[in-house]
């Protein structure tokens, strides 16, 4: 059964102070659950803000502010790809005495290293092909050159296929972003540093648990709605769709004046079809309170797993249409050479990367950044 908008509860932590014992259990059962979190005294001045999300211009800057902070902040994406860069360090080492006559066997072994750190066969071929003919025809003739030529080529794949990596939030608001993805992933914790991000910024953020399969879901959205501040919509009856979950988030963003509404999704099987048919569920619900809705789908993917989230981020596309993705978990990983790889299959660009356990270590996604983090 659907959940009414009187299943919904609006919480944050912390919780109001308990009703007066006198009431009635009717009249409890209707007191409304909403509460404001003050702003932290820490949190930075955002009178840049203060202009309405409605109009033109509003998320196409708050878009670019956050990509141009990243942009200040290059030296958690270089920490946060040490594995990949360690990996890739062979690479110095065969090009620094590079002479001509060892060009087959120097990028027979840079083939290797760029297949052990996961960029796939196909891309690693058509970058070390390409290197072999610029040294034969010779516009490459030292190991520095050789490798600008490497970190220009891999840049270049990045940027021709997955070119709009800033949010694209639209002019209307509230704007809508699904995240979804399989168990495990981080999506959860993706949302609420996604959430810590915007509101940092000064955009007013709904999160709206529709996870509603996992037991534990809502209760660590509503600890990340606490730690960042934000309003979280729930459902108090188990089971509950999700897509109702969603639709009433959206009615109240649109109604209160929210800025952004963040959508939490279940976690699921890209093989499971039923699973996979809600999703559509939710685009459909969320479209029909705000047009255009959802503005964006983000998609959570494992960075550990390599080449092996490809197949779940093609099946992801194909039923809801992913506009971005977001990679975790790399700074674990010895494999971020699957970024370019997974933007070249699939013309979907990267948004975020996650580089750490900390609350602002969900890191917008920086093609020249990233390039220069894993080639040292």
């Amino acid at each position: 059964m659907a959940a009414s908008p009187a299943h919904l509860s609006h919480l944050c932590k912390p919780p109001p102070p308990s009703p007066s014992p006198s009431l009635s259990p009717h009249i409890l059962s209707t007191l409304p659950r909403a509460r404001s979190v003050p702003y932290s005294p820490n949190r930075p001045d955002n009178s840049r803000f203060k202009c309405l999300a409605g109009q033109t211009g509003f998320f196409t800057r708050l878009g670019r502010l956050i990509k141009e902070k990243a942009q200040s902040d290059v030296e958690k994406v270089f920490s946060g790809f040490s594995k990949t860069r360690d990996n890739l360090a062979v690479i110095d080492e065969l090009l620094l005495y590079w002479n001509l006559a060892d060009t087959d066997k120097v990028l027979d072994e840079l083939e290797e290293a760029l297949l052990v750190s996961d960029f796939g066969p196909k891309i690693t071929i058509k970058i070390v092909e390409r290197l072999r003919e610029d040294i034969l025809a010779g516009k490459l003739k030292s190991g520095n050159e050789i490798k600008d030529a490497l970190k220009k080529s891999v840049l270049e794949l990045i940027t021709t296929r997955g070119s709009k990596t800033e949010l694209q939030l639209g002019f209307r608001k509230p704007a809508v972003i699904m995240i979804v993805g399989v168990n495990g992933g981080g999506k959860t914790t993706s949302l609420g540093k996604l959430a810590y991000r915007l509101k940092n910024e000064g955009a007013k953020i709904l999160m709206a648990a529709g996870d509603t399969f996992r037991a534990a879901a809502s209760d660590q959205l509503e600890i990340w709605a606490e730690r960042t501040g934000c309003e979280i919509v729930v459902s108090e009856r188990d089971k509950a769709k999700a897509s109702s979950v969603l639709s009433q988030a959206v009615k109240r963003g649109k109604e209160q004046d929210f800025d952004v509404v963040l959508c939490d999704t279940s976690g699921r099987l890209h093989t499971n079809y039923s699973l996979m048919e809600e999703l559509i569920a939710c685009k459909k619900a969320v479209g029909k309170v705000v047009s255009g809705a959802p503005n964006e789908i983000l998609l959570v993917l494992d960075g550990t797993t390599g080449l092996n989230m490809l197949p779940q981020a093609r099946e992801f596309n194909e039923i809801v249409g992913i506009t971005g993705l977001i990679l975790t978990k790399l700074d674990g990983s010895a494999r971020g050479g699957c970024v370019v790889s997974v933007v070249d299959e699939l013309g979907i660009p990267v948004k975020f990367v996650g580089v750490g356990e900390g609350v602002e270590d969900l890191q917008p996604f920086d093609a020249e950044a990233f390039v220069n983090a894993i080639f040292s």
